[in-house]
């Protein structure tokens, strides 16, 4: 073979490598086998299911993640109070380009950028509404959710896992972390205000009804993935449990409905 030849069969797959992407995603395991659980890492699994980029999930136990994230050059994603780097997941690696991306915003950037050809997530050129919408999630009260179900987690995760979780929550926390659940007053307080905040996003969602169960009516976006995680924790820490049943219950059964139709793009692989 001359030497032209052998440049162009290189350069052949080189092409065929970069066009055919191989995702390497990481997430936290848990004692549910093959099921993923956590809100931010689950923006990553929608955004990579609905684009169709190919990937595998590779799992890593919360006290691995910041050597796992070291030892592959992975950014820390923010800092902790001491000012030391804190690491978090989701994270990916991309084969096909050498990246190395933490953050599921930064990684939906990385995506939409380097995969201009594959589904977006910011259809219609609407990025910055997106944008707008993260700030306008937060502002309804969506996060009371969360002390409900960080001790609930806790007891879903592996033993190397749940000492270490339940540990730094404590601390984080400053009391006992299975304390910190809302109960009595407080807690139906915080679970109104949980109910409130998604009676504010079953309007934004009612207004495009005529056209899909999705907030841009027949398109999915970004807004819908961010809702969808959050739905997505408490189904799955909480399914066949009351708490569960009731937020599949409200605002006519909406919440279950919008689940079942990102399933396509549920997958754990």
């Amino acid at each position: 073979m001359h030497s032209d030849d052998l440049d162009r069969s290189y350069t052949s797959k080189t092409l065929l490598q970069r066009s055919t992407p191989m995702i390497i995603f990481y997430d936290i395991p848990s004692t549910l086998p093959g099921t993923a659980w956590s809100p931010n890492t689950w923006k990553t699994r929608y955004a990579l299911n609905y684009k169709g980029i190919p990937y595998k999930t590779e799992w890593v136990e919360y006290p691995d993640i910041e050597s796992h994230c070291k030892s592959l050059s992975i950014l820390p994603t923010m800092k902790k109070d001491d000012g030391s780097d804190y690491y978090t997941l989701p994270a990916i690696w991309d084969t096909a380009t050498g990246a190395k991306v933490s953050d599921s915003y930064a990684i939906l950037e990385y995506l939409e950028k380097t995969y201009p050809d594959r589904p977006t997530l910011f259809p219609d050129n609407t990025k910055g509404l997106h944008l707008s919408f993260i700030v306008a999630l937060r502002n309804t009260g969506i996060t009371a959710l969360v002390p409900f179900l960080i001790p609930a987690e806790c007891e879903k995760l592996n033993p190397k896992s749940k000492e270490y979780f339940y540990r730094t929550r404590s601390e984080k926390f400053v009391k006992p972390l299975e304390t910190t659940l809302p109960t009595g007053e407080e807690g139906e307080k915080q679970w109104a205000k949980f109910k409130g905040a998604l009676d504010i996003i079953d309007g934004w969602y009612a207004a495009t009804d005529y056209l899909g169960p999705f907030l841009m009516g027949d398109k999915v976006g970004f807004g819908d993935v961010l809702v969808a995680s959050y739905l997505t924790w408490a189904k799955v820490i909480w399914e066949n449990e009351t708490k569960w049943n009731e937020i599949a219950s409200w605002n006519g059964g909406r919440w279950a409905k919008l689940l079942e139709s990102l399933e396509p793009y549920s997958q754990v692989k």
